[in-house]
Order: C-alpha cells, then structure tokens, then sequence
C-alpha cells in the first residue's frame, strides 16, 4: 500500500552499491521488469503514472487511513511520518516503539540486509511467554493476489532482519460482501488471510531478488528487454510511454484479434509473429478469421438481412437505455457494499413507429444515494411495454437487479423493465464488422464505424465511462463551486444522451430502417 522511495545515490563503487537498501516498491519494480527497476533509480523523471493508477494509490491510501481507525479505535496507537521524521529518524523511533511500546503501531519503518519498508499496521501480540508483534499489511483489493505474497515476503523479510520479534503475518484486504451499515462505521470492512507460514519461508527467495537488483542497480545503463505483457501486470508501468516510443508496431497488430489467448499471442511473437498477415488461418476461430479478412482487405462485413431479422421482432414504441455508474473501494452510502456499481445517471431515448424521438433523463450530483430516486425515475420513464434497447445487457440488468434487492417495493416494475431488454451488441458482433473497429466490438469503436456523423470526439470533458467516474466524483466533492458543478453535470448529460442516441442510430441502419426519418423532440441531438 505505501511506496517509499529507495536511496537515490548514484555511486558506482561496489561497496555503495552493496550497501543499497531497497524499498519494497523497489523490489515489486524489480520482480515485474527489472528495466523497470534501472529505470526508477536512475530515471525516475521518464515515469508518467496514468489516471488509473493515481485513482489506485488514492484508493489505497483510503483504506489505509479507514484500517487504522479499525485496528486503533481508541486511537492509543504511534504513527510513524517519515515526511516529519527522515528515514534515519523513522527507523529509530519504530525500533524505540517496538521495545517499549503496548499499542499498536502505523507506518513502522524497517531497514536491514538490503531491504527497508514500512509496516501498514504493527499490533502487540502478548499471547504466552514471550511478547511479540502482528503484522498486518493492508490492501484495497478483494482477495490475496499473487504479487501481495511476493509484497508480504518482503515486508516480513525486512521486519525480522531489523530484529523484530514477528510472531505473524498476515493481508487485510476488503470483503466485497460486507454491507456499509452507514454512519461511518466500518466494522467488518477488512478480512484477514494469514500469510505467515508462507512469508516466513521465502527468506532465502527474497535475498536472491536484493542480489539481483542490485546487480541491476549497479548496471551503467538500462537492461535491454523487450516490451510486452509484463508491461501491464499487474500494474500498468509508468515507464511505457518511455519504453514503448521507439517500438514500430506491427501495420496490422495480432492485438487485433478478438479473444486470441495469451497463449497463441506468446507462441507467435517466440516465432516473431506480431502481423496479422503472418497469422496462421489455422489458429483462427470464424469470428477471429472474419476479422483478419475484412481488416486487410480493407472492407466491410455487413449481414444486413441477419441484422434485420434479429430485431424484426421488437416493435414499437422502442426505448434505447444506458446507465453511468460510480464504485467505491470503502461504501459512502447506507445499505451499499465495497466495489458495488451504484448507478447515479441515466439516458433514455423513445421511438415511436413513426419516427417521433423524445428524450428523457437522470443525473443526482448532491452527493446523496442516488439509488433509490433512480429507481423510481427509471420505472416512471419506461413505460410497460416496447423493447428497451441496451448495449451489453449484463450491466444494465444486472444494476436493475440490485435496485430490485434494495428496493423490495419497488422490485415487480423493475425486472419487468429487465424481461424486455434487448441487447444490440451481439447484433453488432454477430453481423458487422469495418476495419476501424481493430477488433473490438464496444460502442466507442462500433459508432463511428456505422454511423460516420457521429463521434464521441466531439464531445467537450466526458467522452468515456472512466472520465463519466472522474467527473461524477469531481462533481460531488466538498467545496466544488456551483459554476463548475454546473459544468460537470452538462458534459454529463451530453456524453450519456449519445450513447442512447448511438444506439437509436445504430438501431436504424442494422433494422434496415434508414428511411425512418427521426422527428427529434426535447433536443435528443
């Protein structure tokens, strides 16, 4: 959860460079890339960090700052600051703390035989005849993932070889099935896996990294290793930017191909396989080899006939929905559970067989529970019969099918609306294909490809989901000024009302109803 830098000196003399000490960020760096490693001791400046990963630290950070209030709740516990202290002050004072001290202690600095970190949560462990010490690491994920082992290993590695009595080890990480009871109560947030046993005994396995890192370290310029998949596991690196600038990519990238497995994509670039051209029909599914055909030939696929048979069955008046919705590592609402996608907006545009087109909408930025005004709005503005048109029905029924559970009262209106989804998607992928799409069959790619006129490039401020969370978040933070709020909630709109009006587009040309002329009313566009 914390990233603390290593030492930043340069000497090239081998006993300095023995004497290294190594964060645990560091050594993550190094057990991902070790390019990567060279690249943030000697050119940390060359590292971007993208939007995702700032939202991850800030997450992090969150939980961190919630775990001390659940492990601490008389708030008896030390916390070490080394912006405050220095790092020489911080170690001294954890050792200080660790001798003397009953309460729990945050932040505990450890630095020894190559390694420094800093412990989450230290707790007293007074269980039987000789007193001792809990580590709890704390982490925002929603289990143990395999580089939390490798995380754990160090972090125990550099508490025991600074001396510390460590009785345990073990990872808080969130339980995605507790439910916020409201009031700030997060009792039952964390869940433990103890990790001791196995941190323990990769002792060995740990100095064998700081040797190799060191070795990186001491090299007089960056390790030459290729790009790839590493690049984006389990994190994406904050040196691709940097790594990638000089790498010509393939014409026609194998990226392309719609679920190609790892595997395939692996045994072809060992054989230096990175274009289309070169892929072996054999290896290709029909979907992956339609594909490969219409992007180097350069044309368009097109079942006109299939398209239309598929929606001849849903007649009128049609609805077009789409949701935007918000997740929170900790719940900030009542009743809501950690990562759970609460939905905070909707766009809805309705087609009469005549061509008339009304537009309908919702959008709470108060910074309340939306849920249950949504809920109610959305039940109100989708009538009780006509299909009602998504792209990709598994998120719109399923958040429909959460505001069911919450809302027992309101349950019977809202999975009727989920009985008439139509899903325009597997339309898309099943009967049309243009090169522009580079295989991917997202609403985003699938537009502009059907339906030239219209791009979300147009759009001003929100032009995707993620930038629809960013400003949502933006927007009911404290002390946002009105003017911008305003602002916020207009890209808002504007961005959810063409992914309905995309899908009434799209609706049109793939039913063959292009002669349809839409009468627009309520400024749908």
């Amino acid at each position: 959860m914390n990233t603390t830098p290593a030492t930043s000196d340069h000497h090239k003399n081998v006993n300095d460079l023995q004497m290294r000490h190594f964060s645990k960020s560091k050594l993550m760096a190094f057990r991902q890339c070790p390019k990567r490693l060279w690249l943030e001791i000697h050119r940390p400046e060359l590292r971007e960090d993208s939007s995702a990963t700032e939202a991850r630290f800030k997450t992090g950070h969150q939980v961190g700052d919630i775990a001390q209030t659940l492990y601490d709740p008389n708030g008896s516990g030390n916390i070490i600051d080394v912006s405050a202290e220095g790092f020489d002050g911080a170690f001294a004072r954890t050792a200080e703390l660790l001798k003397s001290s009953k309460q729990p202690v945050f932040e505990a600095g450890f630095k020894a035989d190559g390694a420094l970190a800093f412990a989450d949560v230290m707790l007293p462990d007074f269980n039987g005849e000789n007193p001792g010490w809990r580590m709890v690491e704390v982490k925002s994920s929603t289990g143990v993932k395999d580089y939390h082992r490798d995380d754990i290993a160090v972090q125990a590695f550099a508490a025991k070889a600074s001396g510390v009595d460590l009785k345990s080890v073990t990872l808080a990480h969130i339980d995605s099935t507790w439910t916020y009871p409201g009031d700030n109560k997060y009792q039952g947030l964390l869940k433990e896996s103890d990790l001791t046993a196995e941190a323990f005994a990769r002792t060995e396995e740990v100095k064998g990294w700081i040797a190799e890192a060191q070795n990186v370290a001491a090299l007089p310029a960056e390790p030459e290793i290729a790009v790839g998949d590493h690049c984006y596991s389990p994190f994406e690196c904050g040196f691709c930017n940097y790594c990638y600038k000089d790498v010509v990519l393939p014409e026609f990238p194998v990226d392309w191909l719609p679920r190609f497995s790892s595997t395939k994509r692996e045994q072809l670039a060992a054989q230096g396989i990175t274009d289309l051209r070169e892929v072996p029909d054999e290896l290709l599914n029909g979907k992956q080899s339609l594909v490969k055909q219409h992007t180097l030939a350069g044309s368009v696929y097109f079942d006109a006939v299939g398209a239309a048979a598929d929606l001849a069955p849903h007649g009128f008046p049609a609805y077009f929905l789409d949701f935007e919705s918000i997740m929170f590592a900790v719940p900030i609402w009542k009743g809501t559970r950690p990562y759970q996608q609460i939905t905070f907006q909707f766009s809805l545009h309705v087609l009469t067989e005549t061509g008339q087109l009304t537009h309908s909408s919702f959008l709470d930025v108060s910074g309340n529970d939306p849920s249950e005004a949504f809920a109610k709005t959305l039940i109100a503005s989708c009538g009780e019969l006509g299909p009602v048109f998504v792209y990709n029905a598994s998120f719109e029924k399923g958040r429909i099918s959460e505001l069911a559970d919450r809302y027992p009262d309101q349950a019977a209106p809202l999975l009727a609306i989920n009985e008439r989804v139509v899903d325009l998607l597997p339309v898309a992928r099943n009967r049309y294909y243009h090169p522009s799409q580079q295989g991917s069959w997202s609403i985003k790619a699938v537009l502009p490809a059907v339906v030239p006129d219209l791009s979300y490039d147009q759009l001003d401020g929100v032009q995707d989901g993620g930038m629809a969370m960013e400003a949502f978040l933006e927007a009911i933070s404290p002390g946002i000024l009105t003017e911008r709020k305003s602002e916020i909630e207009l890209q808002l709109q504007s961005y959810c009302k063409l992914d309905t009006y995309a899908m009434v587009r799209l609706w049109q040309v793939f039913s063959g109803r292009t002669e349809l002329s839409l009468m627009i009313d309520c400024g749908a566009h």
